[in-house]
């Protein structure tokens, strides 16, 4: 069934309130040398109290203005829907970066509606860039913005957070669709789909991800005119492989490259 409009429009307004008290706890400790912890027992997967802080700000208010919809962040327990909305939260993406004092962090939030992501938030504060995507369009900090048109990979600029991420089969058809581009650039997490919804590159890929990750980016992406799709070229899933392109009609060439 689809999402009445004024709900949507209600929901979409909602945003900006999260991303502020998120900022609140995010910029509090932001090249503050935070106490950090390790998730992993081997390995480093580190977490700072600004990701449970901010974390809790929105679920506080989620639950306090829609207290039927589940929640599903990254710091803490997931809470069951009572009905079709669920929220997915990543209060730090980037959190390596935010420990090294780097602004290419972000605030996560998507909506899902029947499991379908249908607005996300890519929220910068340090910056004070704002991403919203919605099903008519994507936003930064209120104006419109949109993906700029490329007719060839020989002349993309892309993006990927590390190679070094990839497995060992994945490696190799990375390679082949990064040694096809112009310029490829690395280490930006969730901004590197904030500035391809903004026009400045034009191909994001990665592997790995979890929910918290990629939901929100998803709406950002297609809402600023371009495709998030698998290394298949299927539909993003929340879940693993994104393939992020600002000129759709690229998305052939892309996956023949990944697939050879």
């Amino acid at each position: 069934m689809p999402i009445d409009s004024g709900l949507l429009d209600d929901l979409r307004a909602f945003l900006p309130v999260l991303g502020d008290a998120a900022a609140k706890e995010s910029l509090k400790y932001f090249r503050q040398q935070p106490d950090i912890d390790n998730k992993l027992d081997a390995g480093f997967d580190p977490v700072t109290v600004a990701d449970r802080n901010a974390e809790r700000a929105i679920r506080a208010l989620i639950e306090e203005h829609f207290p039927d919809h589940g929640i599903d962040g990254e710091e803490f327990a997931q809470k069951p829907a009572n009905g079709p909305f669920r929220w997915s939260l990543d209060p730090i993406d980037g959190t390596r970066a935010y420990i090294a004092g780097l602004p290419s962090w972000g605030t996560l939030v998507a909506l899902l509606y029947e499991d379908d992501p249908i607005l996300g938030m890519i929220d910068q504060p340090y910056l004070g860039e704002r991403y919203i995507g919605a099903p008519d369009g994507t936003t930064l900090n209120g104006k419109p913005v949109q993906t700029r048109p490329l007719d060839s990979l020989s002349g993309a600029i892309a993006m990927t957070t590390d190679p070094a991420l990839f497995q060992a089969g994945e490696r190799p058809r990375y390679d082949r669709l990064a040694e096809t581009c112009r310029l490829v650039r690395y280490g930006f997490d969730c901004y590197a789909y904030a500035v391809l919804a903004s026009g400045h590159i034009d191909l994001v890929i990665e592997s790995g991800l979890k929910t918290h990750d990629m939901l929100a980016l998803i709406p950002v992406v297609r809402g600023a005119g371009g495709s998030a799709t698998d290394w298949s070229g299927h539909p993003a899933s929340g879940e693993d492989q994104i393939l992020a392109l600002g000129n759709p009609a690229l998305l052939d060439e892309a996956i023949d490259l990944l697939s050879a």
